[in-house]
């Protein structure tokens, strides 16, 4: 599968990006090399495969889901650079 130019100032526009032609120009061919990987994978027979979602077995990770107190406000606001009562105070970002 070919990817064109205009194919990555598409995704690069969706994306908000900023490319130089140079770099249009490189991402166009590393797209298409991606797709064409892609392509030739789907060519393997994969009957009688069963589906993974990791590689190697893994257990659960997750630990029991218990009840405990919280640590408090002071302690939670501890290391805090900036706070207002009980709140972290943060720059304003929104114009």
């Amino acid at each position: 599968m070919t990817i064109s130019v205009a194919d990555v100032e598409h995704v690069a526009r969706l994306a908000r990006l900023e490319l130089s032609d140079e770099e249009k120009n490189l991402f166009a061919g590393q797209m298409g090399a991606i797709l064409g990987y892609v392509e030739k994978l789907k060519e393997l027979n994969t009957e009688g495969i069963l589906p993974t979602s990791h590689a190697v077995p893994m257990e659960n990770a997750f630990r029991e889901d218990a009840v405990s107190p919280s640590i408090g406000i002071e302690k939670a606001l501890a290391n805090a650079p900036d706070r207002v009562e009980s709140f972290y105070r943060v720059p304003k970002v929104i114009e």
